[in-house]
């Protein structure tokens, strides 16, 4: 495995924490070259100081602005580095019902979800030739709709129908893609989910599995290696996956009784 990353360029957005900050470190330790690009400079430079290694470089840009990362491409045009894997992890969330969220949170997550993601691509993709992957960091919330998710769910989805055909007309290049649909993962993106997730989705939500982001980064690397176009981490993902394309139809019958399920203990738990 390690032969695959020796002397590789990587980019990684969303690279300071969570994730993206996690496959850095198992990149690096693989003998890659990584750039992690994230909006927050300082959380770049505490990332910069506890990997502490000269095979990685931080890179601050917002992946909504094309005029900023095309000041990186440019960079990376003048020094004649090629990119060999990009990984576009940065992402945002904040669920809730669907009346109470803002019009304004529906364009952040897709600005930042979904446009970044194309962004990314758009402008990156120049420096990548035959070889090169491109993977894309969805959410089990694009397999299945959740209650209480219908922005961020939506933006996931995007990335999801975006990637499927970028796979398709990237094939004739010999560029590889992928898709990974983590489950929840420790990071401070899940801290944040947490403080606004409904009462239905804290009940839905306590019944699913929990993966560490080193675990999710060991996938996304172990997918790689064996150029899958979906990779989904942990076995409780795969069961789910399999489950509603078996299920079909019946998946939101199933969902409803799931709904009204939660809904019951919540109402016990209250009275």
């Amino acid at each position: 495995m390690k032969k695959l990353f020796i002397d590789k360029n990587i980019i990684i957005t969303g690279g300071s924490s969570g994730i993206g900050l996690a496959l850095a470190k198992q990149c690096i330790d693989l003998g890659a070259k990584v750039w992690i690009l994230s909006r927050d400079e300082k959380k770049l430079q505490q990332a910069k100081f506890n990997i502490n290694s000269d095979s990685l470089n931080i890179i601050a840009a917002d992946v909504t602005k094309l005029e900023q990362l095309q000041k990186v491409f440019e960079n990376f045009k003048n020094n004649n580095i090629n990119v060999d894997y990009l990984v576009n992890s940065a992402g945002v969330t904040h669920p809730g019902e669907f009346d109470q969220l803002d019009i304004n949170i529906f364009h952040w997550m897709m600005d930042i979800n979904y446009f970044g993601t194309v962004y990314m691509i758009k402008t990156f993709l120049p420096l990548m030739k035959t070889g090169s992957t491109i993977i894309n960091i969805s959410s089990m919330a694009a397999i299945l709709g959740v209650y209480g998710y219908t922005a961020y769910g939506a933006s996931k989805y995007a990335v999801r129908g975006y990637t499927d055909t970028l796979r398709s007309e990237l094939k004739l290049r010999g560029i590889n893609v992928s898709i990974v649909f983590p489950p929840d993962t420790e990071t401070p993106q899940l801290e944040y989910d947490n403080q606004y997730k409904p009462a239905i989705t804290k009940e839905l939500s306590s019944n699913a599995g929990l993966m560490t982001a080193d675990k999710v980064a060991k996938s996304i690397i172990y997918g790689i290696k064996r150029k899958q176009y979906m990779i989904i981490p942990g076995l409780e993902g795969n069961i789910l996956y399999f489950a509603t394309n078996i299920l079909g139809r019946l998946t939101y019958p199933i969902m409803d009784i799931f709904v009204s399920s939660a809904i019951k203990k919540i109402k016990k738990q209250n009275t």
